[in-house]
């Protein structure tokens, strides 16, 4: 029988699955004094802690090929999920990572998915991969199935800072200005190029989640998953969780921590929603 195995940047927040095989390739967040690798040892709070206090520059790493390579592992069939090629090399180096995998080990297959996305909309896809490999999809028919997934499938965000978005080219130095203005929240959503795209800057939090709201009704959620990820808001993301169940009855909703790549970009009390278009 052939082992099969999901594998996924750090930015996908996931760190295990119960019924596949799983392994993530970490990230890395570096300052000039300090490196943090986002991997299962990560103390995620030590590090938003330190960065909200931190006055210099601060930037990410992506997985190389050698990372890529040892979450492989010995596996057959490999389904690999990276985070947008918009924002990050970890798409370019998981396909050298691939072509190297597949060349020195005949008749072994990698599918390298560029989700255009980040955190709680990548862990719907390897979810959704997981589910299609316990029904016994055969590799193409799975192939095939998750990018149609890909395209019902979105993300929004809010948050209360975007110095680190701005400090690494992620949006304008004006747009992450509007947001650093005490209580200002931005939110926005990703682009089918996987940009970031700002939306409404509200003044409190409670707008900008209703914003959220009305965001994500325009956007097609109706009775599908939404995953809510949050950066030392919790808070916010049950009441964000309220809001969504008053208005989509049906919808599925879950609430987790941000690991280190998602923490880094969303920072102190921001949050992400991945959802399903349906």
């Amino acid at each position: 029988m052939r082992k099969i195995k999901i594998v996924a940047d750090s930015s996908s927040d996931v760190l295990q699955l119960e019924h596949v095989a799983f392994a993530s390739a970490p990230l890395k967040i570096v300052t000039a004094e300090r490196e943090f690798t986002d991997d299962a040892s990560l103390d995620v709070d030590e590090m938003v802690d330190y960065l909200d206090k931190y006055k210099g520059r601060s930037k990410t790493s992506c997985p190389n090929v050698s990372d890529w390579l040892a979450a492989f592992g010995d596996a057959d069939d490999i389904f690999c999920v990276t985070i947008t090629s918009a924002l990050s090399g970890s798409y370019n180096t998981a396909c050298a990572a691939k072509a190297q995998y597949e060349a020195e080990n005949e008749g072994k297959r990698v599918f390298v998915l560029d989700t255009f996305s980040t955190g709680p909309e990548m862990q719907l896809v390897i979810e959704k991969l997981e589910e299609y490999i316990g029904r016994g999809m055969d590799y193409e028919e799975i192939c095939e199935r998750i990018r149609r997934y890909l395209k019902k499938t979105g993300v929004v965000f809010m948050l209360k800072s975007m110095k680190n978005l701005a400090n690494n080219g992620r949006v304008s130095p004006i747009v992450a200005k509007i947001a650093g203005f005490i209580g200002i929240c931005a939110t926005g959503k990703g682009s089918e190029q996987g940009t970031l795209e700002a939306g409404r800057k509200c003044c409190g939090e409670i707008r900008a989640l209703e914003a959220l709201v009305a965001m994500l009704e325009r956007l097609g959620l109706s009775k599908g998953r939404v995953s809510i990820a949050h950066c030392q808001n919790e808070s916010g993301a049950r009441r964000l969780k309220e809001l969504l169940q008053a208005r989509f009855r049906q919808a599925k909703i879950e609430i987790h921590k941000c690991r280190g790549l998602c923490s880094f970009y969303a920072e102190k009390g921001g949050l992400i929603a991945g959802f399903e278009k349906i």
